[in-house]
């Protein structure tokens, strides 16, 4: 019998197997993680913290890594709920993923007119 004590930390597929996120990022993929200690770095509770990371900034081994390791619920829950896409990439996986651009955060309107003030660019 398995005991889910932590939902995010797991994911259901349609054979009924159990598969845990994963616990430690591979080396290749610590240049993304300039700002954190990433050996020490749990995509599994920073699931939303490493997924956006990859996903907008991780080029193409971050994005398979990405992917292959989480469930496509979760990746879509993340960009739903992080602003910190761009915009170009929350447009790229809003298609990929299938998902209405107006449920994203990054692209809410009120929110790229804020982002446009503080960097037009």
């Amino acid at each position: 019998m398995i005991v889910l004590q932590n939902k995010e930390d797991m994911w259901y597929t349609y054979n009924m197997d159990y598969h845990r996120l994963p616990t430690t990022l591979p080396p290749s993929l610590y240049q993304f993680f300039w700002d954190v200690d990433a050996r020490r770095l749990d995509p599994s509770k920073n699931a939303d913290y490493v997924i956006n990371r990859l996903l907008d900034k991780g080029g193409l081994d971050g994005a398979r890594w990405t992917l292959q390791k989480f469930p496509k619920e979760r990746l879509i829950k993340t960009l739903k709920k992080m602003r910190d896409f761009s915009p170009r990439n929350g447009r790229f996986w809003t298609r990929y993923l299938n998902i209405p651009e107006e449920e994203v955060a990054c692209l809410n309107p009120s929110y790229l007119a804020m982002r446009r003030q503080h960097w037009p660019f």
